[in-house]
């Protein structure tokens, strides 16, 4: 008799592969794939077909011109961009950034744009890009609970009790990967129109990559808690909540970051 894999072995491989990138089951017999190009395939409506944040097709995105410059070509985008939703969208358009080939969703950002406080983080994790927003699962609560200490929140409506949130990149690395310093240096022109368009009071950067992107700086142990500034705007370093999920007692110097940043709101 066939020995049968246990149910919860099952399940934890079937995550594995789901973790990899795998969204496509195989079927149990070959498909012959010269025959299925013959075969016509019906065009949807473009009226009729929803919106979708999930990622646009490969082919939907015509191929970038060879020997293009990355970032003078993210710098054209991002300067034609005159509001946020034109900027969502020449950053979801923009090809030259492959990491759009492994992820499922175009990750741009949550809050309120109008908010006196803006929050860069690295890049979508797992969470991030099957949910579309920036910030969530446990990272994103510990974000919530912090951040709502000090009386600001992602929901309010209201711009003094408000919270804009995005990333250094709209896309996520394979297996959470960090990204590479070309890959932040071609998305940066975007991140910095994206601070341009919501121009927040103050800029919070959330872990190394951010610190990398628009201080050109890492090293958070030695940046959290000084005040830097981005753009002509005052810039707090702080550790990433996944960071402080790992190392529970910096979050002291969290608190004490918050507390900062409470105080340059008032002041």
């Amino acid at each position: 008799m066939e020995s049968q894999i246990p149910y919860h072995t099952a399940l934890d491989w079937l995550a594995w592969q789901v973790e990899l990138g795998a969204d496509e089951a195989i079927a149990e017999a070959p498909v012959n794939r010269f025959e299925a190009a013959a075969v016509p395939v019906p065009v949807p409506n473009p009226v009729a077909t929803p919106a979708s944040t999930s990622a646009p097709a490969a082919s939907a995105i015509a191929p970038p011109a060879e020997g293009a410059d990355p970032v003078a070509e993210a710098r054209k985008a991002a300067t034609r961009a005159g509001d946020l939703a034109q900027l969502a969208a020449e950053m979801e358009g923009f090809a030259h950034c492959d990491l759009r080939h492994g992820a499922r969703t175009f990750v741009f950002c949550d809050g309120n744009p109008a908010a006196r406080v803006m929050i860069v983080g690295e890049a979508p994790g797992r969470e991030e890009d099957m949910q579309g927003k920036p910030f969530v699962g446990r990272a994103g609560q510990l974000l919530d609970r912090m951040f709502d200490a000090i009386g600001l929140n992602r929901a309010s409506p209201d711009a003094k009790e408000a919270l804009y949130i995005t990333n250094i990149l709209p896309w996520r690395p394979p297996q959470n990967r960090d990204p590479s310093p070309a890959e932040i240096a071609m998305m940066l022109p975007f991140v910095q129109r994206h601070i341009d368009l919501a121009a927040p009071e103050v800029i919070v950067l959330m872990g190394n990559i951010s610190c990398q992107g628009l201080l050109g700086r890492r090293g958070i142990t030695r940046l959290r808690g000084t005040w830097q500034e981005v753009m002509a705007r005052p810039a707090m370093p702080m550790f990433h909540p996944a960071f402080l999920l790992r190392q529970p007692p910096r979050k002291r110097e969290a608190w004490a970051d918050l507390l900062s940043i409470q105080s340059k709101l008032r002041g």
